[in-house]
């Protein structure tokens, strides 16, 4: 059986169709998607956690849908060094599991933020493998609760093991206060864990894979599932 990227649904997702278009017609990958009760990832070879509002945000973002019985197949895929890509409310999910560290709180501006904005590629990762540090990616982003947030030992933890993935900046690669769209301890807008193969960050890369809707460097970060997939493309 070909292996598949599995993108995990909860009740109130509402990027999982755009995780799973991103895949399976612009990657052109066997993709499904996983059910949030399912308790085996059999025959998925790269798990995303789409954005969206599981469980309609209720109590705090993420917070119910770390409980979703697929979370512990998707820890324990995590643990054996399986790619997963936590995507805005996906973000939110891992670090209310405890899968990535931090937590993502309300924006600054106490709005809501939907636009198109730039972060600067720092470190490597399972899902920077086709970019360069440095590289500059303009994405979308739609969320009110996307500033990350973690105590000062571990963000200087995160700084000095390379785990800060993405940061905020203006189209030259400027790290601005005016470019970071909410609010985030040093501009981070994605962090990796200390394995880099569990990614998260608020950004919308699956809705930037074809210049028709906007841009697509977003496809420059999902094409890294290619490597991990048993699949002729």
């Amino acid at each position: 059986m070909s292996q598949q990227v599995g993108v995990v649904t909860f009740p109130g997702s509402n990027g999982d169709h755009d995780a799973w278009n991103a895949f399976a017609n612009d990657l052109g990958v066997p993709t499904r998607m996983v059910d949030y009760r399912e308790t085996d990832l059999d025959g998925i070879a790269v798990v995303v956690v789409p954005g969206g509002f599981s469980y309609g945000d209720y109590l705090r973002c993420g917070a119910i849908a770390r409980f979703a019985p697929v979370m512990n197949a998707v820890r324990e895929f995590a643990q054996r060094g399986g790619p997963v890509l936590g995507i805005c409310n996906g973000f939110q999910v891992l670090t209310e599991a405890h899968l990535l560290p931090g937590a993502l709180l309300r924006n600054e501006s106490l709005r809501f933020h939907c636009d198109w904005i730039h972060v600067k590629v720092e470190n490597r990762s399972f899902w920077t493998s086709d970019v360069e540090v440095g590289d500059i990616l303009r994405l979308p982003i739609a969320h009110g609760d996307g500033s990350y947030f973690a105590d000062d030992e571990t963000i200087a933890r995160l700084e000095s093991n390379g785990q800060v993935i993405f940061r905020y900046c203006d189209a030259n690669g400027a790290v601005l206060d005016n470019a970071n769209p909410n609010g985030s301890r040093r501009a981070i807008a994605g962090i990796a864990n200390e394995g880099r193969n569990v990614v998260g960050l608020m950004p919308h890369p699956e809705r930037a894979t074809d210049p028709l809707v906007g841009g697509a460097d977003g496809r420059r970060i999902v094409t890294a599932a290619l490597s991990a997939l048993q699949v002729a493309v």
